[in-house]
């Protein structure tokens, strides 16, 4: 049975009824609007990128700039901690600590390192003196004029030829760099100048610059207040920048199609203008719409950065639309001529009926396909959601109109959604559950209100009411026709809490390490934990020295009536919110209590926490590292809570902390009174005392040895001036009241740098400081010598000295304490004595003592030398009675000293004489034998006899002497052998007749001479 069909107008194709040419233009209309809305869009696109770009641009050089700043700030930090670690940092220890920091070349920008000391308008001529001999002839300060203070570069490294013309330059004559001083001063922070003209670029006027300063303060100088810090201020440190050289690769490659201008000061005028990177007609390419201008305070000082985009900026981003627009009317064409080819072929393709079964099998199959293919798509899906739900950051989608897509279980774990809550059907309960776990709603209520445009995000940080920090980023998202957001979720309470411990640690430790008050030490711990928990109030109690009762250390946020209803207290007697502060102190446990109205005792004890709006509180015992209970944190809300594990872990290191603020002032103070009980015993010593420095001594020594020199005194021996060299680097650091009493000086001499090694080992006694010096190099701890010194008046004098090397300081020889007693006096005294013991006091001949002593050592050389010989004289003045009888003793000791003086004219060097008795001497010829010493007697007792005494009185006197002589030999037992043959030989003269000589050999009597008196 064959069925009939009929067409009709309304079931032919669109190609019957419009014609081919038609379709395609219609097609080719159709998919020119679809392009134009795609380059609308691409362009929308391309712009929004353009913007975020340069937005991200602006935002990174801003960052380089501060941070650069930030770095060479820590610089200068660093060498302000050189001087806070020294009592002085002399020239050479500046240099040498920058040369190690290499600034010209890591930090490029920087012009150099300097140092300000504060110089009186009265020191100013005695500054440029020393600094004139520290080898700078031409130093002035400058410029001219008279000032109550002056600032004068000082030290500037590198030192370079431009750096040398700010030698002197006073900073304080100059107002807007004296603005950054003083700011340094009062504040004790960075400070920089604004806009002005370094004095390094000399007559460069268009050169911009600035500086940047810190203090300096006296060691040991309370710093509480700006009074306070103007008092102790000693110098500055500071560092002089070009902008040029300092804007150099700031901004990395990127910056090259950026116009940067900088200007001083909130204002963009041009006289404020500091840097242009693209000056002249460059400048004026700069786009009109791409504009960003910043506000940035580094140091205390506020920059305007005004950035524009030059042509060729995002170029990549807005040739995409045009790429856009050319395919969209490539494939439009192409769709045209594609239509128009399909309606020609209308045709043919009834021809092409036959092959519908084939077709309809094909589509079955298609069918399938497509099957499969929503199966794999749910299994995506799940899978998409599987990752959603593992990742570690809580992920929201919702619309704008506030309904919900979707989320994943991180999301719901970290804001503790509960299962009953319907979030999907209600987004307002999701949005009020959030909202009541946050301290502080408005970050994420503004989010809500205020959505990104386009690739922008949004970062707001949340803090939850049970201690944890939530970052949140919201972005914006295109699903579908619709526009959503994409909200991410990330807890950072561990890493939060991590960085504000460290930075409140490094603030206690940096507050202890400047010897900052306990109050302020225990106050930077109470603020770090509110920074942590913004809803919380903190206060620190410590035990007084009896332990029986609390005084406040810290309550900086609390009310003053608050505060003062603890302090002071017995712990027995405080009762209410203190009372539970007692109990932790006596306890030593925590205690926690979430609501003070519930849990109040006694009615009336909570009536303090209602006055001060106080809900809970939570109290943490604080202990020294011993275990010992110093105090107690108390933390308080305004809410009634208990406490999380956030909570309590950041109670418990602040704790911590606050004990070791504690116990380190503690120490601080006790060492504070120790060095002062040992700095008075030191200056009210009775032994003189000297702290020196012989570091610079120990490393010329060891050029010395590195250059090849083995044997320092055979070194010395030729180079005297060496060791005098070596004398000149040791550095007195300190001296107490009875060295400064001993060498005629005084505490300004010693502040001025009068004092010298010359106070202890003058020219003369270098070859004492040359053994003392090979003594402790060598590894010695202790040496005592004696030699000669100066005084500050010019007198030289004798001392004995005791150097001791200070444990742990024999390798750097950098502290040497020296012992010094005058001993001037003691030696005049001991001279005398040993001129009294040894000298007859008529004649000043030795008298028999020191006669015995030469002729016994005499006998000891010959038991050495046998074949070396000796002779021994005994002399009498012929009747000496008779004088004394007949003219008076007077006359007596005149004549005994006549032939004293008479002997000593005769006499060589080496030869001894001598008193033994009354009118009798004797005479040691060492190295000479009889005959020899017959010629010498011979010629004495001519002198004698031809000599004439005339005396006051006119009296005349003619002596006559006799002599014996006697050969002195090594085979002798004793030295009175050689003294009786010649006491037997002077006997033997005097009895044959006086005035005559004879010798004694052993042998036969032997007269050698005889002359009778007259």
């Amino acid at each position: 049975m064959h069925t009939r069909t009929f067409s009709s107008w309304f079931s032919k194709p669109v190609s019957d009824w419009v014609g081919p040419r038609l379709l395609a233009a219609l097609v080719f209309l159709l998919c020119l609007g679809l392009t134009y809305g795609a380059w609308r869009n691409a362009s929308e696109v391309s712009r929004q990128q353009v913007q975020a770009d340069f937005d991200f641009r602006v935002r990174e050089l801003a960052g380089n700039i501060a941070g650069r700043m930030q770095t060479y700030i820590q610089v200068l930090h660093g060498v302000q901690g050189l001087y806070a670690s020294s009592q002085e940092v002399t020239r050479a220890e500046f240099h040498t600590y920058l040369a190690q920091q290499q600034v010209d070349l890591h930090f490029p920008g920087i012009h150099g390192i300097g140092y300000l000391p504060l110089v009186n308008g009265a020191a100013r001529a005695r500054h440029e003196a020393q600094m004139r001999a520290e080898g700078y002839p031409d130093y002035v300060i400058h410029p001219p004029g008279e000032r109550s203070v002056h600032a004068p570069v000082t030290y500037l490294e590198p030192v370079s030829d431009s750096n040398l013309l700010a030698f002197g330059y006073d900073i304080l004559s100059e107002p807007v760099r004296r603005a950054a001083l003083e700011q340094a001063r009062d504040t004790g922070l960075a400070a920089m100048t604004g806009k002005i003209h370094l004095v390094q670029d000399g007559d460069h006027k268009e050169v911009s610059g600035f500086l940047i300063v810190l203090p300096v303060y006296a060691h040991g100088l309370a710093l509480a207040d700006v009074q306070q810090r103007r008092s102790a201020l000693r110098a500055w440190v500071f560092a002089p920048f070009r902008m040029h050289d300092l804007m150099a690769g700031v901004g990395g490659e990127a910056s090259r199609l950026l116009d940067l201008e900088i200007y001083d000061g909130p204002q963009l005028a041009d006289a404020a203008l500091m840097y242009d990177s693209l000056p002249g007609t460059l400048s004026a390419q700069a786009s009109g719409t791409l504009v960003s201008t910043r506000l940035i305070t580094i140091a205390g000082h506020a920059w305007t950065l005004r950035v524009r985009a030059m042509p060729g900026f995002g170029g990549e981003a807005l040739a995409r639309p045009r790429a856009v627009a050319a395919a969209g009317v490539m494939i439009s064409l192409l769709l045209a001529l594609s239509t128009w080819l399909l309606a020609a072929s209308r045709s043919r393709a009834r021809l092409a009926l036959a092959r519908a079964s084939e077709m309809a099998v094909q589509l079955a199959q298609g069918q399938a396909s497509v099957l499969a293919m929503a199966e794999a798509a749910q299994r995506s899906q799940a899978m998409l959601r599987n990752i959603l739900d593992s990742t570690i950051d809580g992920i929201l989608v919702d619309n704008l109109a506030g309904h919900i897509f979707t989320s994943n279980r991180r999301f719901r774990d970290l804001w503790q959604v509960p299962d009953a809550l319907d979030w999907q059907a209600d987004g307002e309960a999701l949005v009020r559950h959030v909202e009541g776990q946050l301290e502080q709603a408005a970050p994420f209520l503004g989010a809500r209100s205020d959505a990104p445009q386009g690739h922008r995000e949004r970062r707001d940080v949340l803090h939850l009411r049970d201690g944890r920090v939530i970052e949140q980023y919201v972005r914006s998202m295109q699903l579908g026709n619709d526009r959503a957001r994409l909200w991410t979720f990330r807890d950072i309470s561990e890493r939060n809490q991590l960085e504000r411990r460290e930075t409140t640690r490094r603030q206690v430790l940096e507050m202890l390490a400047t010897g900052a008050p306990l109050e302020r030490l225990l106050e930077s711990v109470v603020l770090g934990v509110q920074a942590d928990h913004p809803a919380m109030l903190c206060s620190i109690l410590l035990l007084d020295d009896s332990r029986h009762r609390l005084v406040l250390g810290a309550a900086p946020s609390l009310p003053a009536f608050f505060n003062l209803s603890s302090h002071g207290h017995d712990l027995d007697t405080l009762i209410g919110v203190h009372g539970i502060a007692a109990q932790a102190v006596r306890s030593g446990q925590r205690i926690a209590v979430g609501d003070l109205q519930a849990d109040g005792g006694p009615p009336g004890a909570m009536e303090l926490a209602w006055r001060a709006r106080l809900q809970s509180c939570w109290a943490e015992p604080v202990r020294s590292g011993s275990g010992k209970v110093l105090g107690v944190l108390m933390a308080y809300h305004r809410q009634p809570m208990l406490p999380g594990a956030t909570h309590l872990a950041r109670l418990g290191e602040a704790a911590h902390l606050a004990g070791m603020a504690i116990e380190q002032a503690h120490v601080a103070m006790a060492l504070r009174a120790g060095e002062a009980r040992f700095r008075s015993l030191y200056d009210h010593a009775p032994v003189a005392l000297w702290e020196q420095d012989w570091s610079a001594v120990r490393d010329a020594l060891d050029t010395l040895l590195q250059s090849g020199v083995g044997d320092l005194a055979a070194y010395w021996q030729a180079h005297p001036g060496e060791l005098k060299r070596l004398a000149g680097l040791v550095r007195i650091i300190d001296a107490n009241g009875a060295a400064l009493a001993q060498v005629r000086a005084n505490l300004d001499d010693q502040r001025r740098g009068a004092l010298s090694l010359a106070q202890n080992f003058d020219d003369d006694a270098m070859s004492c400081f040359g053994d003392a010096l090979l003594a402790l190099s060598g590894g010695a701890h202790l040496f005592e010598c004696e030699g000669s010194f100066v005084r500050l008046d010019g007198a030289v004098r004798q001392n004995e000295l005791s150097l001791l090397v200070m444990p742990g300081h024999v390798d750097s020889l950098d502290f040497v304490m020296v012992s010094s007693l005058d001993i001037t006096e003691r030696k005049r005294m001991n001279a005398e004595l040993l001129q009294l013991a040894t000298t007859d006091f008529l004649t000043g001949l030795p008298n028999r003592r020191h006669f015995m002593a030469a002729l016994e050592n005499e006998h000891a050389r010959l038991q050495r030398e046998l074949a070396s010989c000796a002779t021994v004289l005994m002399l009498d003045l012929d009747h000496f009675k008779r004088v004394n009888d007949e003219h008076g003793h007077a006359v007596g000791d005149a004549v005994l000293r006549h032939l004293g003086t008479l002997m000593c004219q005769e006499l060589r060097k080496v030869d001894v004489p001598g008193r033994v008795g009354g009118e009798e001497f004797a005479i040691l010829l060492p190295g000479t034998d009889l005959a020899a010493a017959a010629v010498f007697a011979e010629r004495l007792r001519r002198r004698v006899a031809d000599g004439v005494l005339t005396t006051d009185g006119g009296v005349r006197i003619n002596s006559t002497v006799s002599i014996g002589m006697a050969a002195m030999a090594g085979t002798d037992a004793d030295c009175d052998a050689v003294l009786a043959r010649a006491d037997e030989a002077l006997y033997r003269a005097k009895r044959g007749g006086r005035n005559r000589i004879e010798q004694n050999d052993g042998g036969a009597d032997g007269v050698l001479s005889q002359f009778m008196t007259r």
